[in-house]
């Protein structure tokens, strides 16, 4: 069977990108998956692997993705197809390598630093990041020692053990979603309650920018800073998006 391969990597504009040479988009059941083609022409990912998922609402998610593409394929327009792309080539041959390095992260969990001043901050911060950390404990016993300032809290070994127990517990695409998630908010359990379904893309990005929120309302906002957290923003939502199709 003929092959299409994605491109990789960012590219600087329009010009530089591949022109669509593909009229017709459609999905169909291959080896086991629901698989992405382009005039009959299987899609694959960098790693060579056909792109494709279980589920079939994924699956035309991804064929949505591509059939937009026009005049060029832009890979930066298409977060569906490298997160897919990601489970198939990475995470599911390199399982163990992602879990422990997901756990070297650990120590330097957002939702336990905390401000020791102003006292407005150290509320917010209590109000909105607590909950999750109290819903870890209670439900996973994943019980995170919390901090005030920037200096570095060892996390007990029974707290890493009862994370590398939940984070184990997902499968391909949710860890996929879970790494992505955790990449974006630096927080593993943000990262969690949106894998779990226990926060929305939405309150995820909220609770992740907490801290420069309340920065921007003291000092106004810095356009570069407003950019960076817009593209934050879409990375997070196009994972609660992926982890919803699955």
């Amino acid at each position: 069977m003929t092959e299409v391969a994605p491109t990789t990597g960012k590219l600087s504009d329009a010009r530089s990108k591949p022109k669509r040479v593909y009229k017709d988009v459609t999905v169909a059941e291959d080896a086991g998956l629901y698989c992405v083609f382009l005039d009959g022409k299987s899609v694959r990912t960098p790693a060579r692997k056909q792109l494709g998922a279980k589920s079939r609402a994924l699956a035309d998610a991804l064929g949505k993705e591509w059939d937009a593409q026009d005049p060029v394929i832009d890979r930066d327009a298409m977060p569906l197809t490298r997160l897919v792309s990601t489970a198939l080539d990475r995470v599911g041959p390199e399982r163990e390598a992602v879990l422990d390095g997901l756990l070297s992260y650990v120590d330097s969990e957002l939702l336990c630093y905390r401000a020791s001043h102003p006292d407005t901050l150290k509320a917010r911060q209590l109000d909105s990041w607590q909950p999750i950390l109290d819903w870890l404990d209670q439900d996973m016993g994943i019980s995170f020692q919390v901090v005030e300032g920037i200096m570095p809290a060892a996390q007990s070994q029974d707290t890493v053990a009862a994370l590398s127990k939940a984070i184990a517990g997902l499968n391909d695409e949710q860890l996929t979603g879970f790494q992505a998630c955790a990449a974006a908010t630096k927080s593993l359990a943000l990262s969690l309650a949106l894998v779990r379904g226990r926060l929305s893309a939405e309150s995820v990005s909220v609770l992740a920018h907490l801290d420069e929120t309340f920065q921007v309302e003291q000092w106004g906002q810095d356009r570069e800073a407003l950019e960076r957290r817009r593209a934050i923003d879409a990375d997070i939502n196009a994972i609660g998006a992926f982890l919803s199709l699955i």
